[in-house]
């Protein structure tokens, strides 16, 4: 008898989400149209040296390659254009994180003001309980820095 059962080595990580939101004075689908585009983060996150992307839509994978050298390969889980909302999950990457499952999305504030927020839920790879303070510490860093860029790019 075959003793094989179905696994995976991905899963939706725990812990408390790490959230970076600035608000833009540009309209809501003028700001979706930045963050929104799964495979143009290279824009807003100056740390990317580009991006490949393999598929269209939901389930597609983007590879992000980084000028130091690190690779992030994520799958793309749901994009609601309407809501102006992604998900995402990493399935593989060089930076020392174990699992991680983050969202985008953008709202409307007012005609020419809207808010996008980036929520991160991640583990790190090694180091258990000890190590989370300095991860957190460096994902909130991360995701600050590119959404500050994003205000910067559409000012």
């Amino acid at each position: 008898m075959n003793n094989l059962q179905p696994d995976s080595l991905i899963r939706t990580p725990q812990g408390s989400p790490v959230i970076s939101s600035v608000e833009i004075a540009r309209d809501a689908a003028t700001v979706w149209a930045v963050v929104g585009d799964f495979g143009g983060f290279a824009a807003f996150i100056t740390a990317l040296e580009r991006i490949e992307m393999t598929g269209e839509g939901v389930g597609s994978l983007r590879k992000k390659f980084f000028k130091d050298g690190n690779l992030v390969v994520e799958q793309l889980n749901s994009r609601d254009e309407q809501a102006r909302r992604m998900t995402w999950t990493t399935i593989y990457n060089t930076l020392g994180v174990g699992q991680l499952w983050a969202a985008m999305n953008v709202e409307a504030l007012d005609a020419n003001r809207s808010r996008a927020t980036w929520s991160i839920i991640a583990e790190p790879a090694t180091g258990g309980e000890e190590a989370l303070p300095g991860f957190y510490s460096f994902v909130q860093g991360f995701a600050d820095d590119a959404m500050s860029n994003v205000r910067t790019l559409l000012a």
